[in-house]
């Protein structure tokens, strides 16, 4: 378990609004050797799309997913089965994992065919409503939302959907969304998990449900520090703006970064920007970086920043940090693919290419000879060619979700990164 921030430089200038970058890295203490029993219970709703555009191998597959999912579930634990298009139905109320309710669960899934539109809203906040009362002082309650469409009957505004998914998590339930194919709204999902505190997954075949909504339940089973944050606490004046896609809020001189529960030896890495003041040769600045969750397990040592106000030619000659430059241009590079994406999409070829060479240009700036930073030169190089032509919906897809994941400390399948 341990808490990094490392600034990318340590001098400020006098007379101008300098920026500085800060890479803080939180790493999850692991879980000592245990049971099923040795763990807190969770509560999971499984919320399944049944529009007609499921039919075949994806209803087929995703029953299996949710099969193999409450297998790993001990009586202790509770689950929630619903299945939605235009009608929601309820195929278990958020009952006890015993074997004989796994069992009711499974053959009621058989009955279920594709059929109808999508009430994505509806489906996922009944499996919401369900978790919603279990449990209220304490464990894992997640909703967990598969589909393959576009919400297109009941609430479809994607701020709404946003909202309701930020109101849960305040109550204490998460959401997690996985999209199949290639005919959902990816930016949605990942806002929906983003204000939920939960995960995206993009599914590219039928057959990987299984990996993807599995991977996601062994999560929600090696949690150990739940609604995990890092908090800023920054001298007055001092502007701190968290560049990582995590929810924050600022209050005072107190910023929050909410990164949401973290399994046995997660890390997570998030990139802030500090935009200081004028000051004087030689007084200084600093700022402390702490990190917090619901239950205390993460009772570290806050890290100090600390930046002197320097004259033009020692800020000029001063020392960069390589790792946090790698971090930054990684990120923003993430950043402009995600917009490219959609400017792709929405025939705006110039502009997509103009984005990421603009990112390559400030990369650039402070690459000199690392291999790493020239790595990501070359990517954006690549990148630039493929966006400024028309891409196949599915390359859109994988091009988002892999700079989804980079952005969120993820593995290239969605998962968590482990020391």
């Amino acid at each position: 378990m341990s808490l990094t921030a490392r600034p990318d430089r340590r001098h400020i200038r006098t007379l101008t609004n300098s920026e500085r970058f800060v890479l803080v890295e939180l790493a999850a203490p692991a879980a000592p050797k245990r049971t099923g029993r040795d763990r807190a219970p969770v509560s999971l709703a499984f919320v399944l799309d049944r529009s007609g555009s499921m039919d075949g191998d994806k209803l087929r597959l995703a029953r299996r997913a949710v099969d193999e999912s409450i297998a790993r579930l001990r009586d202790a634990d509770r689950f929630g089965l619903v299945v939605y298009d235009d009608r929601i139905d309820v195929l278990s109320a958020a009952e006890p994992a015993t074997a004989d309710a796994r069992r009711r669960a499974v053959t009621a899934l058989e009955t279920i065919h594709a059929r109808g539109s999508t009430n994505l809203a509806e489906g996922w906040l009944k499996g919401c409503e369900l978790v919603a009362t279990e449990r209220p002082d304490g464990g894992v309650r997640r909703s967990l939302l598969l589909t393959d469409g576009l919400a297109n009957v009941g609430i479809t505004d994607p701020d709404e959907l946003v909202r309701h998914a930020t109101e849960l998590r305040a109550r204490g339930v998460q959401t997690s969304t996985f999209g199949v194919g290639d005919d959902f709204d990816e930016s949605l999902l990942q806002a929906m998990a983003d204000a939920g505190g939960g995960h995206f997954a993009f599914i590219a075949s039928a057959a990987q449900i299984a990996d993807h909504v599995t991977s996601e339940v062994g999560e929600a089973l090696d949690v150990v520090a739940t609604d995990a944050s890092v908090e800023v606490t920054a001298h007055d004046g001092l502007r701190v703006d968290n560049l990582s896609p995590f929810p924050s809020a600022a209050r005072g001189t107190r910023t929050t970064i909410r990164l949401g529960d973290l399994v046995s030896g997660q890390i997570v890495r998030i990139v802030l920007r500090f935009t200081f003041p004028h000051g004087q040769v030689g007084s200084e600045l600093g700022a402390l970086v702490g990190a917090g969750d619901r239950e205390g397990v993460l009772a570290l040592e806050p890290a100090r920043l600390a930046w002197i106000y320097a004259d033009d030619r020692t800020n000029d000659e001063q020392p960069r940090d390589v790792e946090v430059d790698r971090a930054v241009a990684e990120l923003f590079a993430a950043r402009a693919r995600q917009e490219a994406v959609a400017r792709n999409r929405a025939g705006d070829y110039a502009g997509a290419r103009e984005l990421l060479a603009g990112v390559a240009t400030r990369v650039r700036d402070y690459a000199g000879s690392d291999a790493a930073l020239n790595q990501v030169l070359a990517r954006l190089g690549e990148d630039e060619a493929a966006f400024a032509a028309p891409m196949a919906e599915r390359s859109r897809k994988q091009a988002f979700f892999a700079a989804s994941t980079a952005l969120r400390t993820r593995d290239a399948e969605g998962r968590s990164t482990r020391g």
